[in-house]
């Protein structure tokens, strides 16, 4: 996923279900707990566990980028198909550029969970 010592992660919707491997791993590289969502902190990148059920995927990721530096991703962490709470790769799709983010890349990351990488899309310079 690319993470550095020394990097702030953001995690938000972390629940029962959420990969504690995984997590701890982070949290490792980083050489620091992931931040919850309440701080005031800007951070290196962001970390989203999302769910079918879970609301409005574009809303959660405009609230995501108002912490997230400006060349910091988004790692949206989803269940993988055939799990509790699959999301379909379509609704990403259809959700990331509403929100100005272009998807990058799709990792099997864990044994039920996806992440999608998501960043900043270029700006064209005129």
């Amino acid at each position: 996923m690319g993470f550095e010592p020394g990097e702030l992660v953001l995690e938000i919707g972390r629940g029962s279900d959420s990969d504690e491997t995984l997590r701890s791993a982070i949290s490792t590289i980083i050489g620091s707990p992931l931040i919850e969502k309440n701080t005031s902190e800007v951070v290196d990148a962001v970390i989203i566990w999302w769910r079918e059920d879970d609301g409005d995927l574009e809303d959660e990721l405009v609230d995501a980028l108002t912490y997230l530096t400006e060349t910091g991703p988004v790692w949206l962490l989803t269940p993988k198909a055939g799990r509790d709470g699959h999301v379909e790769p379509s609704d990403i799709q259809s959700a990331a550029p509403n929100v100005g983010l272009s998807q990058t890349s799709t990792l099997s990351i864990a044994p039920d969970w996806n992440a999608t990488r998501l960043v900043a899309r270029k700006s064209v310079k005129r």
